[in-house]
């Protein structure tokens, strides 16, 4: 069946092209959702290849698309950014609301077996099959997309990349967890949403993946050297260090000195991003 037509709840230029902001009904989330499409100014005469942006813990759509000084570049390289929630909105589970990684804005990017969570927290489904399907349909896409993220949203970029080796043209991320089987953050969700087997969480994992399967795709990864979750230990950048010198992957990990985590760190950095995608798309 064809996706539904979302409806656009704002649309505001921005250097060129339009932000517009969408919801849908989605069936595999079993809600509304809400969504973020840039579309650069080339977008007018013809199709455009898609970035896609997975955001972090207790963000939504809006985050990246107001504070990543992102927009202009796009507009430059004529490349669509595209940005999903972080999670179910609206279900009210429960237990959903009451901490910031886990639950309500903190969805990782999985496909959640266990109950009550699977009815409705399937983003990895959202975000690499329907909501695809839907901008496809609706929006100037040439086909062509690559994935970038940061922190969950980096773990998920990368996840999806590994998982779907000829799906995506490139592959980035700003501070993702990478390696959330050995985390707080990665051990509380997983066991949440996907039960205590550690091998299947080992599905969902950037270093384990890679350890596994290796990769043909560059992977780009910018850290802060001065970020309070690589100082506690929820990064684990050098697990994936380690996973792709062993596998021969291609992996550009560039330590940032004085760097946070914070929205002023990817915006130090996107526009390299961009063009990083730009020159695969």
């Amino acid at each position: 069946m064809a996706p539904t037509q979302p409806e656009r709840l704002s649309l505001t230029k921005s250097f060129g092209g339009w932000h517009g902001r969408y919801r849908h009904w989605s069936g595999v989330q079993n809600c509304d959702m809400t969504f973020a499409v840039y579309l650069p100014p080339a977008a007018e005469h013809r199709k455009v290849p898609a970035l896609w942006w997975l955001s972090g813990l207790t963000c939504t759509d809006e985050n990246f698309m107001q504070k990543a000084g992102a927009h202009r570049a796009a507009a430059e390289a004529g490349i669509a950014l595209i940005g999903p929630d972080t999670s179910p909105r609206g279900t009210d589970l429960p237990g959903e609301h009451e901490a910031y990684d886990f639950g309500s804005g903190a969805g990782f990017y999985v496909n959640a077996t266990q109950s009550p969570w699977s009815r409705h927290y399937r983003m990895y489904d959202y975000v690499t099959q329907e909501l695809p399907a839907l901008v496809q349909a609706h929006f100037p896409l040439n086909g062509r997309e690559a994935i970038s993220g940061h922190s969950m949203g980096g773990h998920g970029a990368l996840v999806c990349a590994l998982r779907n080796p000829a799906r995506y043209s490139s592959v980035s991320a700003f501070a993702p967890i990478c390696n959330p089987v050995q985390c707080p953050w990665g051990e509380k969700a997983f066991s949440g949403y996907l039960g205590d087997d550690r091998e299947v969480w080992k599905q969902w994992d950037a270093s384990e993946l890679i350890a596994a399967h290796g990769s043909e795709l560059p992977i780009l990864v910018d850290q802060g050297d001065d970020d309070n979750f690589l100082r506690d230990g929820q990064l684990r950048p050098e697990a994936l260090q380690y996973a792709c010198s062993q596998a021969g992957v291609d992996l550009n990990l560039r330590m940032q000195p004085g760097y946070d985590h914070s929205y002023f760190f990817i915006s130090s950095f996107i526009e390299d991003h961009i063009a990083h995608h730009a020159q695969a798309l």
